[in-house]
Formats: C-alpha cells, structure tokens, sequence
C-alpha cells in the first residue's frame, strides 16, 4: 500500500482527528510504514518536539499511534490564537510572527509551498500518509486560499473522505451539502463519508445512507459509535466548556472523593493538563469559571493561556482574584501552570505578549515575571522529591515569560546541576512545566499531599494508575472501533488507487 487520504470534516469537531488517529494505528499494527499530516492547524493545545518545534497535539498523539516521535513535518502550520482576530503563526515548529484574520488569506498562499513539499517529502519517506482537514472543506469563502483541504488534495491528487457529527443532528444533509457545494474539480476527489459519533439502531439510519448514496453517487464506508471513553488528548476548544466534566463518570463507589476546578480562561492554552488529574479514580475534574466554584472545589487548576494579562483582568472582572487570595489564605491547594502560574506573581512585566508593561500579579508567590520577545520552546527533564525519595520527571515549556525574581522554594529541581524550577508556598504551587502531572509517581505524591491540604487526608490514591497506558488504551480503543465500523478494505483501496479517476458531480438542480 502506497500514497495519500485526506480525512476532511462537513463541519468542525466532527472528530477528524479521532479517525485519523485510528486509522493510523490500525495501519501501523499491520507493519505499514504511516504518518499524520495536518497542513495547517489552529489550536492552543500543542506538543514540542524533541528538537523544539511547535505543532498541534493532536498530530503528536497520531505520530503516537504511528508509532513515531512527533515532528514539525507533521504540523507545518500551526495558528494560535491570541485574540478574535489575531494569532501566533507556527511554521515549521518556529514562530513566525502574527497576523489579522483578515490578511491571513494572502499569507496562505505563500504557505502553500511549505505544506506541500512537507506533503510530497513525507510521502516519500512513508508508505502512506494520512492527512487530517481543518475545521469543514465547504467553507467556500475561504477556498481560494486554501491549503489545508481541497485545496490541499488538489494539489497532492488525493482522495478525500468526509466526516460528519451525527450526534449533533443534521449528519446527512451536511454530507451532502458539503459535496453540493464544492466545485466539480472538488467534488470529483471526494469519493466517500463516515459517520461519526453514532447512538443508536443502525439499522433505522441504513435508509437514509442508502439516499445519501443515490443523491450523491458515494458509499459512506462506515458508522462509528459513539463511544465516551475516548477523551485524552482533546485538541478542539469544544471540549472545553464551562461546567463540562473532563474524562468519564468515575461511580467506582468511593465515600472520599476530591473535587477539582478547573479555570476556564478565554484564552486557555494546553487545557489536556488537567487530564492527567482526570485519570485518576475518585478525582472529578470540571470547568469552571465563577469565584463560588473556585472556592468551594477541594483544589483547583489556573491553566495555561495565549494571553496571561488580559486573562488575569477577565479573572479580575469575575471575582475569582478574591476566592483564590481566600484559599491561599486558608491554605487550601491551588496549582498554576504556565501562563496560570504566572498570575500568581507579585508583578508581570510584560511588553511582548499583550504590550501593557507591567501589571500587578495575583500575589500569592513571591517572585515577579518578566516576558522576554524569544519563546522558550523545549522538552525538559528533571527530579522531584516525594515521600519515596527523589523520581525522575519530564514535561515541555511553551512561554515567553521567566521568573525574573523568586524567593519561594522550587517546585522540582531541573537537569544534573539541579536547577530550581517553579515555586510553593504554602498550599500555593506553580510551573512553567507543562505535562508535570503525566508522571505517576509525583503525581500520587502531589495528589496526597493535596488531599491533605484540602481537609481530605483519607482520600486513598491509586497506586497503579498510569497516564501513558490510558493513553495507549484509548488510541487502541479507536482503532478497534473503526476496525469493527468502518469497511477498511475499501477505505484503504482509496490510498492505492489515488485520486477517483471519475466521481457523480452534484448539480444545482438537485437542491429543491
């Protein structure tokens, strides 16, 4: 099996990203040699690679699936919001400036290049690649300057097959109006759907399958069911809705249980941190984003985020200062972590991200931020001390803000000259460390530590649980869904076949 497919969504969220992640584990369990690709991607949940590059983290879990590190050619183009109408431009795992919503489409063009020699080199390098579209391939006021769907597989003669949501309602209209809408040139390279997201009798969806065929002369290769034990990893803001639970009803019976409150910030970055949290039995982790929620959780959460000063005066503006100042004061647990760990800074002097200059911090550590113009992109080891001695740990920094200076003891000590990283006060803890929670061993320790301070100290936490092997579980759980779901057979033959040599064009005239 050689060549290329384009998964592409009939709208955003329809979980593009799941079935690519699937299919590439169900491949890489056969031996072929696979690769996700994302041309271009826009989320605040990233991954660093190992030699420092920036990309989406959806790509970093299917490089996972693949079998593979993950790597900027994966994600050439990464967009990260930092406003409604600006973002932080990615290429190829490096910053790249920024740029209005509005001028973007200029930009795209020129960006066209990059993706497609990423394309055409990856395809080189392995037996196939499948390639992940960005948010719907109908929106038609943007197709001129697309490079991330059909754009993308005209230019590379790929094959594409359309996902729909249909747990949101309207799944076959949106297949069939996403292919009416296109162009011939277009719609000659879809050549078929999956259903996603299913509840239900299939039986009782069959018949309108069977019209969408007759409408639009394509099969839809399977119906995948819902299923509520994937979450790990989610890359869609969607996912990230206030009063939203994170991970799946945990009724294992506990009378103990800890209550986490997550900070939903309007500009949260890496919010798959708290997941980790998630992980663990008898933990409730959910977003929040009122000050009674902050003060009645038993710990909570101060995220990451693009925008670390506006986010501070959002939090301002809703009374959370006052309920976190009063569960510092009570010594009862908070954690920050990036731009959240920075809030909790006497002082922010910052004239890169947001221009303001310096703002006074939330002031429950004592050390004062500075925000440099050079972004700190890495993966990083170190050691951390628990209650069983020192563990190794390792986790990733995407920030332009340091500590310029702190008088707190350091959260966790950092390479073999053991350099302090993070502060504690008290119940107070913060980091620049993203994915610090992922490793078990400190993050029982921390746990029960918390625990204790949130007036829970009979809380028993798990001794075996494990974030990497849930996470193993759920890509493998993926791929057996579509193994069971989907007709493989034919799917992949579109890989080997390429791009339909001929496909049924919609016309007009079918619309009523």
């Amino acid at each position: 099996m050689r060549g290329a497919l384009l998964v592409g969504g009939a709208t955003s969220d329809a979980g593009k990203s799941m079935i690519v992640t699937g299919l590439c584990r169900v491949l890489a369990r056969r031996g072929v040699r696979v690769a996700p690709f994302k041309a271009q991607n826009m989320s605040n949940n990233s991954a660093i690679t190992p030699d420092g590059g920036e990309i989406g983290r959806a790509q970093a879990l299917q490089a996972f699936a693949c079998g593979l590190e993950p790597s900027t050619r994966f994600n050439p183009v990464l967009l990260k919001p930092g406003s409604d109408r600006r973002s932080h431009v990615v290429v190829r795992g490096k910053p790249d400036g920024q740029i209005a919503a509005a001028d973007y489409a200029s930009r795209r063009a020129q960006l066209l290049d990059v993706v497609t020699d990423e394309l055409a080199s990856l395809r080189e390098d392995f037996d196939v690649v499948i390639c992940e579209g960005a948010g719907s391939i109908a929106e038609i006021n943007l197709r001129g300057s697309d490079i991330a769907n059909m754009g993308l597989a005209r230019a590379a003669a790929m094959p594409v097959v359309v996902v729909s949501d249909i747990d949101g309602g309207g799944s076959l209209a949106h297949l069939f109006g996403t292919t009416a809408v296109l162009g011939a040139a277009d719609q000659r390279l879809v050549a078929g759907y999956l259903i996603n997201k299913f509840r239900g009798d299939p039986g009782l969806l069959a018949p309108g399958l069977d019209q969408v065929r007759e409408l639009t002369g394509r099969p839809t290769f399977g119906v995948v069911p819902y299923a509520s034990g994937i979450w790990i990893d989610a890359e869609d803001s969607l996912s990230v809705s206030v009063g939203r639970r994170v991970g799946p009803v945990d009724d294992d019976g506990r009378q103990v249980r800890l209550g986490v409150a997550a900070i939903r910030l309007p500009r949260i970055s890496n919010s798959t941190d708290v997941e980790a949290l998630a992980c663990e039995p008898g933990v409730d982790v959910t977003w929040v984003d009122d000050a009674s929620a902050v003060a009645a959780a038993d710990i909570v959460i101060l995220p990451g985020t693009r925008a670390t000063v506006s986010d501070l005066a959002w939090l301002r503006s809703r009374g959370i200062d006052g309920a976190l100042r009063t569960r510092a004061e009570r010594g009862r647990p908070i954690i920050g972590i990036c731009g959240g760990f920075q809030m909790l800074a006497r002082t922010i002097s910052d004239d890169v991200e947001s221009g303001i200059g310096r703002v006074e911090g939330l002031g429950l550590l004592d050390m004062s931020i500075r925000f440099d113009a050079d972004i700190t992109t890495r993966q990083v080891t170190g050691q951390a001390s628990t209650s069983v001695g020192r563990v190794p740990i390792r986790g990733y920094e995407i920030h332009h803000g340091r500590v310029d200076h702190g008088t707190d003891d350091p959260w966790i000590t950092q390479g073999e000259d053991l350099i302090g990283e993070g502060a504690v006060r008290g119940a107070v803890r913060g980091t620049h460390w993203h994915g610090l929670l992922e490793n078990d061993a400190f993050r029982r320790d921390v746990l029960a530590a918390l625990a204790a301070e949130a007036g829970k100290p009979d809380f028993a936490v798990c001794t075996d649980t494990s974030v990497a092997a849930i996470r193993t579980a759920q890509v493998d759980l993926i791929a057996d869904l579509l193994t069971a779901h989907v007709d493989l057979d034919a799917l992949f033959g579109l890989i080997d076949a390429g791009a339909p040599a001929s496909a049924s064009i919609i016309t007009h005239s079918l619309i009523h």
